[in-house]
């Protein structure tokens, strides 16, 4: 199979933490034997102004490739645009959160504009997709109702487990350069962004150290993805305090490592925690979070997430897209007249 990614984030030199769920499914679908090709568009090494872009280049892509297949992996005006460019070939529109969720109400009233005009052409690029995939239920609640129900599917990004696995603690605080007398806590956005509400996290861990905790929260830095596995086994928890989310990549890669997590409830969250003692899911206050944050501090530092996510490896993920692209493509005309050309076996169940 033939298959053209269309994407607004992917890693790149200047930065290694942008789109990394996307190249590590890119790496899924080469590694089980998938013909891949990525169009970038950069939007945050170029600006918004890359976006005026998009239907020539995933046309001039789709006419040099000619895929069997196009997925786009983000919602908003990426999706709309492809969508409408793409006629003939078939376009799976993966959504991720923003996408449907909007700015969550915070930020200034631009952004909050961009993000309403966002939802707006997402809605748009799902009534015209051949698939739809969400990371939540959540996010499967915010497609209108228009949408038909039965071309949607709820499916997380996968995670390399070989990359996220549990390491020893104390090496990797060495690497990364903490004391070893404080309670680390690791909070997985350093960008900035309002809508992930660090200054909740501040707040808890200023809690705690009233109690006379040695605690710490560690933003984490620019790093690129082979190294996020250190900086998560340096710590003692992983934190999450968003406004919003789809199935937050660093809650599963956490859990890989086996380590604990004190999180409010958004996104999948729930679901991925459920039955794994030492993480907690609590209330988006200052003080339910620092309560949460001392279980775990009085605890043992460690869980036994790692068999949760066996379900979500990397390669299990891989096969039920791979499947979701082989309904696409059994569904579409187009894509029936190609693989009656090309002499194509179906697949054996």
């Amino acid at each position: 199979m033939k298959l053209l990614v269309v994407t607004n984030m992917y890693p790149t030199i200047e930065d290694p933490t942008q789109g990394t769920f996307v190249e590590q499914q890119v790496k899924g679908l080469r590694q089980a034997g998938m013909d891949v090709r990525v169009v970038h568009l950069d939007r945050r090494g170029s600006g918004m102004g890359v976006y005026r872009k998009i239907g020539s280049r995933v046309e001039h892509a789709i006419s040099g490739y000619e895929p069997d297949l196009v997925h786009c992996m983000y919602g908003g005006v990426l999706a709309e645009v492809t969508t409408r460019t793409s006629v003939k070939k078939p376009v799976v529109v993966s959504y991720c959160g923003s996408d449907l969720f909007g700015e969550g109400g915070v930020g200034s009233l631009v952004r909050r504009a961009i993000g309403a005009y966002r939802v707006r052409a997402s809605h748009r690029a799902a009534q015209r997709a051949s698939a739809i995939i969400v990371k939540s239920v959540g996010l499967a609640k915010s497609l209108p109702a228009s949408v038909d129900a039965r071309k949607v599917f709820i499916l997380p990004n996968g995670i390399d487990m070989e990359r996220f696995c549990p390491l020893d603690r104390q090496e990797c605080r060495a690497r990364v350069g903490w004391n070893d007398d404080r309670f680390h806590v690791l909070f997985t956005n350093g960008n900035g962004d309002p809508r992930k509400r660090i200054e909740l996290a501040r707040a808890a861990i200023e809690l705690l150290c009233q109690r006379g905790i040695a605690a710490e929260l560690n933003p984490i830095p620019c790093v690129p993805h082979a190294e996020v596995p250190i900086w998560m086994n340096a710590a003692d928890a992983v934190i999450l305090t968003s406004i919003h989310e789809g199935s937050p990549n660093a809650i599963k890669e956490a859990l890989s490592c086996n380590r604990p997590i004190v999180s409010v409830d958004v996104g999948d969250v729930r679901e991925r925690i459920q039955g794994v003692a030492g993480c907690y899911l609590v209330k988006p206050s200052a003080d339910a979070i620092a309560e949460g944050l001392y279980s775990v501090y009085i605890g043992s530092r460690t869980v036994a997430g790692r068999q949760q996510m066996i379900k979500l490896s990397l390669e299990a993920v891989t096969a039920s897209l791979t499947e979701i692209y082989d309904s696409v493509l059994a569904a579409n005309p187009y894509s029936n007249e190609l693989r009656s050309s090309n002499r194509l076996e179906p697949r054996s169940s």
